[in-house]
């Protein structure tokens, strides 16, 4: 049985953000926050639409914007509007919209 050597130098990765971008609330950290928000929407926007088989043309023709602007939004480069989020999940891939907030 081989004996576990412990790595003091392993750290949580709430520790490592705290460390790198300052406790939650203090302002570098809340931006870094919401630009990991801005990813994660764009990856699951371009997760659900490969997994409906559409490419960013496809799905922009369905949802009435343009390639370029869906894969703005895919690569985190874009804001986007909540009406606009709207029309892409409804026309666009068939689903509906649900948010929630932490407070």
């Amino acid at each position: 049985m081989k004996k576990k050597i412990a790595n003091k130098n392993l750290t949580s990765f709430d520790n490592h953000l705290d460390k790198e971008y300052g406790k939650r609330g203090t302002k570098k950290r809340e931006k870094f926050e919401e630009g990991f928000e801005a990813f994660k929407l764009g990856v699951m926007l371009q997760e659900l639409r490969k997994d409906q088989g559409m490419t960013q043309s496809q799905l922009a023709e369905k949802c009435g914007t343009t390639k370029t602007y869906i894969s703005r939004i895919e690569n985190d480069a874009s804001d986007i509007r909540l009406s606009t989020l709207m029309r892409i999940i409804r026309e666009g891939l068939g689903g509906h919209l649900k948010l929630s907030f932490g407070i």
